[in-house]
């Protein structure tokens, strides 16, 4: 803990790296956008024709996004999507100079647990297999909760869907000269060795199964569970709480417990959900759960909903390396948003990222709340929607074939999904309705990321987590041999 002065260099280098990285996608935008300008300007002159209501900030999208948002010219945007909106352009590159035929759609069912498919603002759903729990029921619906967002500006487009933990098209089975296009499968999550299309997973909508209520709700009772403990009178140590049987890493993660041998500064909890079931939920409430200075974020299966429950909590999240990412998390940055921490040595970790935290209370907690206000500010659900929308638009792009309804399709509508279920399913629903149509555009998309500016954000990114691995180490050796 000596050199603690060179440590928080490195953290404030690390920030200044990020400034720079941001800096340049900023000038990359800008040149996009005022190439984009002058071109629209110059085709109006040519024309000569409504001149008189020309403006600027309709041209930065694209051509298609232009004849979509033409009818309301009273209609103002959010201004730029956030920074993860690029991994659109990243997750739909396998596709960029081949497009997406037909025979590619249809090799992507074996994935499948449905068929979408959007016609003229209606959407259709042909069922494969069953999803677990309600997963499938509730993707769609925040599907329609979309169409009902941005009525008719969602283009027709078809789509295979999965519902499992794990990504499903493998990147390894379509390499090699002869190798063939990778099906199109939207998933809920990825990782380095998958192709799989990230999209937002249910829990948005409320996760009945376990009375998680719906972003919107459960991020304002989050907030409110924030203001009644404040960080430096939360419990100095590192809480979790989940099931530890569905991963190794969560249960190896039980061993940081407290012992009498060992005192690894965590607090580590098992959820039980029959248990909680059966009692109402009443001790597995998330804004609730906002009482330690720092809260551990563990992988189960696959990647976890969890982790933006964690995120929103104000406490400085301590993120055991992930494996997998979803669609916002690949933006996240270490000792900005999130304190990272190594799977094979992850209570040595835990215990030092606590008494750093200890010590330099002010540093923790600004990471506590910059991983929170992400969670507050840039996943907001209006940015949910925009992130689907923006998406669906980029993939039909891509499409080669014309959209069509399947022999098995089903059209759905909300009213009639939302009458369908009974209890919290229900419940969500409503709770989460889109009552009515966006009266602002949604954020304008920015371009994709420049090669050298990507490869500079992963090179920073791991040089803060080697930098963390060093202090950690010798903050070790130093009480072992000291």
């Amino acid at each position: 803990m000596e050199n603690i002065g060179a440590f928080l260099g490195f953290w404030e280098r690390g920030a200044q790296k990020r400034s720079n990285f941001e800096e340049t996608a900023s000038r990359s935008v800008k040149r996009w956008a005022s190439t984009t300008v002058f071109l629209s300007f110059f085709m109006i002159l040519f024309i000569g024709s409504f001149l008189y209501w020309v403006n600027v900030s309709v041209f930065p999208g694209s051509l298609l996004r232009e004849e979509i948002f033409a009818s309301k010219s009273s209609e103002e945007s959010l201004g730029e999507c956030p920074e993860y909106f690029r991994w659109i352009h990243k997750d739909l590159e396998p596709w960029k100079h081949t497009g997406i035929s037909r025979e590619m759609l249809e090799r992507a069912k074996a994935h499948a647990q449905f068929r979408l498919v959007i016609i003229n603002g209606d959407a259709y759903v042909e069922k494969y297999k069953n999803a677990y729990q309600t997963r499938d029921v509730f993707t769609v619906w925040g599907i329609l909760q979309l169409l009902r967002l941005y009525p008719g500006k969602v283009p027709d487009l078809e789509l295979m869907f999965s519902c499992g933990d794990r990504p499903v098209v493998k990147k390894r089975d379509y390499e090699g000269a002869n190798s063939t296009s990778p099906p199109p499968v939207f998933h809920y999550c990825g990782d380095q060795e998958s192709l799989d299309i990230v999209f937002p997973d249910w829990s948005f909508w409320g996760w009945a199964e376990t009375n998680i209520r719906p972003w919107n709700s459960i991020l304002e009772d989050i907030k409110e569970g924030n203001k009644r403990t404040k960080w430096i009178n939360r419990a100095p140590y590192a809480y979790w709480k989940g099931n530890p049987y569905v991963s190794i890493a969560r249960e190896d993660l039980m061993k940081c417990n407290v012992t009498d041998k060992y005192q690894w500064k965590t607090r580590l909890y098992v959820q039980d959900w029959h248990k909680e079931k059966k009692q109402g939920f009443e001790k597995s409430k998330l804004a609730d759960q906002c009482t330690h200075r720092y809260k551990i974020y563990v992988e189960g299966q696959a990647w976890s909903v969890s982790e933006k429950y964690i995120l929103a909590c104000d406490s400085m999240t301590l993120l055991i390396e992930p494996k997998y990412y979803d669609f916002y998390s690949r933006s996240l940055v270490p000792l900005q948003h999130y304190w990272p921490v190594r799977t094979a040595r992850k209570c040595r970790d835990i215990k030092f990222a606590v008494e750093w935290g200890n010590t330099h209370t002010r540093q923790a907690r600004a990471i506590g709340r910059a991983g929170s206000r992400y969670m507050q500010e840039k996943l907001k659900m209006k940015y949910v929607y925009d992130y689907m929308f923006h998406l669906l638009i980029e993939y039909a792009k891509l499409l080669k074939f014309e959209p069509r309804i399947p022999n098995e399709g089903k059209k759905v509508c909300a009213q009639k999904l939302a009458s369908s279920q009974n209890g919290l399913g229900k419940r969500f629903m409503v709770e989460s309705m889109v009552n009515s149509s966006s009266e602002t555009l949604p954020c304008t998309m920015p371009p994709p990321f420049e090669p050298l500016s990507l490869e500079a954000f992963f090179e920073n990114n791991e040089m803060i987590k080697r930098q963390v691995e060093m202090r950690e180490k010798d903050s070790w050796e130093s009480l072992k041999f000291g």
